[in-house]
């Protein structure tokens, strides 16, 4: 096993400080690393498109502010702290999973996009994707916030991709439901705080969204719908599926994921258990356990 955190500091200001003409070709090297994520896609994908659908930093403006926050990250050490805190959650999910494959780990850190105001407001200068094993991209923009939780944004994207990791669970797009996926954002949030404290709750979710029992019950609703085109309503809430185009479905931002918190503390507690330990528990099973104690009936998948 590997992990290959990838220098974008240096490819980024590569980028950012070359002739306009040539920046979309030196996006595509940096994005490189990762290609074989899109290995699934019929006919490839243009990475420097990938680059944009990620929020990533633009290229003909901003540029000044784009640098000084590659200059953020790297007076404080991100690549260096990204590698640590991936050494230290693969040791803790392997305690806790003895008999777990790793995969060989690429990670990619790159700058967000601080004219976009869905990623600065809504998201709040983050963007994570772990779900493909071997690969994590991030996509930040370096607040005081994001920066004081960077270890808890990697525990949490290194959870998912070792529950979907070969001998983990199987993740099909056109089978998988939303019970799943807010059962996986749960499972990373609370993982994250068992290894990194307080800070490894998502930020993006308010307080109130998260002691909200409307949005739980709300969100209850919908555990049984399967394939990925309505997961941003159910997951990330009405804002990033009108971002996305999709119907909204009555959620604030980040519900799945206050939903999935509190869904798997409900299993945690039942079971005396911890998150690391449940890296493959199947959803069904959680949410069985879970759904009573929260008082809301398990989806029929749940309890055939």
């Amino acid at each position: 096993m590997s992990i290959s955190v990838i220098d974008t500091a240096t490819t980024m200001r590569a980028v950012l400080t070359a002739p306009e003409s040539a920046r979309q070709n030196l996006l595509r090297e940096l994005w490189a690393p990762v290609a074989p994520m899109y290995s699934f896609v019929p006919g490839g994908v243009d990475l420097a498109a990938v680059h944009a659908q990620n929020f990533g930093f633009p290229t003909t403006h901003s540029i000044p502010e784009v640098l000084e926050a590659c200059d953020t990250l790297a007076n404080a050490r991100a690549w260096e702290r990204i590698g640590h805190a991936l050494q230290h959650g693969i040791s803790a999910l392997r305690a806790a999973n003895p008999r777990i494959t790793i995969p060989d780990l690429t990670v990619l850190l790159v700058l967000g996009d601080p004219s976009n105001p869905h990623f600065m407001e809504e998201v709040q200068g983050l963007s994570g994707f772990g779900g493909i094993s071997g690969f994590i991209v991030i996509t930040v923009w370096p607040t005081e916030r994001i920066m004081s939780r960077l270890e808890a944004i990697v525990v949490h994207e290194l959870h998912h991709n070792l529950r979907y990791s070969p001998g983990g669970v199987l993740w099909d797009p056109q089978t998988v439901t939303v019970g799943e996926h807010v059962v996986s954002e749960g499972l990373a949030d609370v993982c994250a705080v068992e290894l990194t404290g307080a800070d490894g709750l998502t930020h993006f979710v308010s307080a109130e969204t998260r002691a909200d029992d409307a949005v739980l019950a709300r969100i209850a609703t919908g555990l049984d719908v399967t394939g990925m085109g309505d997961f941003a309503a159910w997951v990330l809430g009405d804002a990033t599926a009108h971002l996305f185009g999709t119907a909204p479905v009555g959620l604030p931002t980040g519900a799945g994921y206050a939903a999935g918190a509190r869904i798997v503390q409900a299993y945690l507690a039942a079971e005396g258990t911890t998150a690391a330990a449940s890296l493959h528990t199947p959803a069904a099973e959680i949410l069985r356990i879970a759904l009573p104690a929260l008082n809301l009936a398990p989806p029929q998948s749940a309890a055939d």
